[in-house]
């Protein structure tokens, strides 16, 4: 996730893309406060009704092959329904199940690589912030049973992601519900292999090779609207779970790309080029796969769907 140094989007859109965006980020921080939970099986004893239609599918298919495209939302409150007839169709008839990374709540695989890019104990917070800057991180800290001393030892955008993502956790949204969780646990039971597009250490390199200045704004402005972050996030999960993609659009994609231009080529753009490469791949072989992917990559002009259609591969949105 490289962010310009012209970064001024605000908590609310971070955590959205925590939760929206990026996967196993948002899965490990969430994850790292519940070691128990971690433990525990994904998948609930039943799904919550959904509202209206539920989210959106997606449908690529030629003369062998069908592929299934599903936005997800990677932390979600329990009571938040998301699985209609058709998803739950697509999914028992896929040969393979992707996701962005593979094994998004291995927080030992995780572990070292955030030790590696996320901490500078030689150069802590407290060092390239100013006073108030510290009194106003420990204030929000404290707030999700941390502190600004905790914090200190880390580079800004781990603390930054920290504190974007641990308010989610507080107001009930819970990684054990989140999409990919509960799919991922489904595939194994199912014996049904498990493929991704990416790895858990190419998304934490994204946020670690930001230069200062951008990850010192990115942490000012988690701190600026730490207290909008769940209110924005829910009705992210609103728009979402209706199968409203405009709404998903214009609350995530859009101000995204309005207010942070580099983070919106880098976070959706780039990887959603790489994904429709992958996926032309994949249309050249044969058999169903379902792909469960961050609901903003799959809304707006530069979604995976648009660029596969740019490329003359027709995406039909299922209905029931």
């Amino acid at each position: 996730m490289t962010l310009s140094t012209l970064l001024k989007t605000s908590a609310s859109t971070l955590a959205r893309g925590a939760a929206g965006v990026a996967g196993g980020l948002a899965l490990y921080f969430a994850l790292s406060g519940q070691p128990a939970l971690a433990q525990e099986a994904a998948v609930p004893a039943a799904q919550p009704a959904i509202q209206g239609d539920g989210p959106a599918l997606w449908v690529v298919r030629d003369a062998d092959s069908t592929l299934y495209l599903f936005g997800t939302v990677h932390v979600l409150r329990p009571t938040t329904g998301w699985s209609s007839p058709r998803v739950e169709a697509a999914f028992d008839s896929a040969d393979e199940i992707w996701f962005e990374i593979s094994d998004p709540d291995n927080q030992a695989a995780v572990m070292p690589l955030v030790q590696q890019y996320g901490l500078s104990p030689d150069k802590p917070l407290s060092s390239i912030l100013t006073a108030e800057e510290v009194a106003e991180l420990d204030a929000a800290a404290r707030t999700v049973g941390m502190t600004a001393a905790q914090l200190d030892p880390m580079r800004p955008w781990l603390a930054g992601l920290t504190l974007s993502v641990a308010p989610l956790v507080k107001a009930g949204y819970d990684p054990q519900s989140g999409v990919e969780l509960v799919l991922k646990a489904r595939a194994e039971a199912a014996g049904k292999p498990i493929k991704a597009f990416e790895t858990i250490d190419k998304q934490i390199r994204i946020l670690a090779t930001m230069d200062e200045p951008v990850q010192l704004e990115f942490i000012r402005q988690t701190l600026e609207d730490f207290d909008d972050a769940v209110e924005m996030l829910d009705g992210m999960v609103d728009a979402w779970s209706r199968g409203d993609v405009a709404e998903l659009d214009r609350v995530v994609v859009e101000d995204m790309k309005d207010t942070a231009p580099h983070v919106y080529q880098a976070i959706l753009v780039d990887r959603n080029t790489d994904w429709a490469n992958q996926i032309e791949t994949l249309l050249q072989g044969s058999g169903t796969a379902f792909i469960a992917v961050g609901a903003a990559h799959l809304a707006g002009d530069d979604s995976v769907q648009a660029l596969l259609a740019q490329r003359g591969v027709d995406v039909t949105r299922v209905a029931d």
